[in-house]
């Protein structure tokens, strides 16, 4: 950014009735100023492009190439990551976004990928055989949520199984969402009580439902919930059910360079950023 000071339209504005040696100190003592003012600015973008290099680990990924699998619900946020490594570094991003059980699918047959971020670890289980490494990235929380103001006054699991609360849940089968939700309704002794309406494959349909009147409550992730028209329910019977994002590293993987640097950008401020802008919880090292 260029800062351009009028020291001239300064010096105007000083009185004619000013001796000349007043006029000489106080242009003296701006353009003083003035000088000590651009080595903190030059400072501040040597230290950003020094961070951004940094972060991606100065390393040219032009003509590599990365295949990515990644939960449904986690879109935005990746997205963004994704695109900011290839700003930075020059390698193509291939993310494919879907559910759990589609991705685990598509992994077993195609017999392809570098990356799995899953939903949580129990969703490695089904590809454990070609996972050659994980960390953990963010948490994952599920919540209760209700339209704005509680009409219902829902407060705790047991009040789903009121007839008048209609639920939509994820489907326990295909996202990790769904089968939180079905066991801590379980562990509540509501599960056979409850009127599930619907069950979706992914974490932001369980939220639009909400949204659009469909229903009158959800279990979802935390960070889905992005509308004012939905509010959580402060109940700690959810607590239990936290897990975590893991960042699975694939044996198909041919391109150990660009991996190995696109875990490391995983890890760093710029990324850890980006997840807490969409509501995520780091799990910093």
């Amino acid at each position: 950014m260029l800062i351009s000071l009028g020291l001239g339209g300064c010096g105007k504005s000083v009185s004619s009735s000013v001796p000349e040696s007043e006029k000489q100190t106080e242009t003296v003592r701006e353009t003083k100023t003035e000088e000590k003012s651009e080595p903190e600015t030059t400072k501040t973008a040597a230290q950003t492009t020094a961070q951004a290099a940094s972060e991606a680990g100065k390393t040219d990924l032009n003509g590599h190439t990365l295949s990515v699998y990644c939960g449904a619900g986690m879109t935005k946020p990746f997205q963004k990551i994704a695109d900011t490594f290839k700003e930075q570094t020059g390698c193509e991003m291939e993310i494919t976004f879907a559910n759990a059980g589609q991705i685990q699918t598509q992994i077993n047959t195609a017999k392809e990928g570098d990356l799995f971020i899953a939903g949580t670890a129990d969703e490695l289980k089904p590809v454990s055989d070609v996972v050659s490494a994980s960390r953990e990235l963010v948490k994952h929380i599920p919540v209760l949520a209700v339209k704005s103001g509680n009409p219902l006054k829902i407060t705790r699991l047991a009040d789903l199984a009121n007839k008048d609360v209609r639920l939509v849940l994820g489907d326990a089968k295909s996202t990790p969402i769904g089968k939180i939700s079905d066991e801590a309704l379980t562990d509540a002794g509501v599960l056979d009580k409850v009127n599930v309406i619907a069950r979706t494959t992914t974490a932001p349909e369980i939220f639009n439902a909400l949204t659009v009147d469909e229903c009158d409550a959800i279990i979802v992730w935390k960070e889905n919930v992005t509308d004012s028209s939905v509010e959580i329910v402060d109940t700690e019977e959810m607590l239990k059910y936290i897990k975590t994002v893991p960042a699975a590293s694939l044996s198909y993987c041919d391109d150990t360079e660009a991996l190995t640097a696109f875990l490391d950008f995983l890890d760093s401020d710029t990324s850890h950023t980006i997840w807490e802008k969409f509501g995520y919880e780091v799990i910093k090292k």
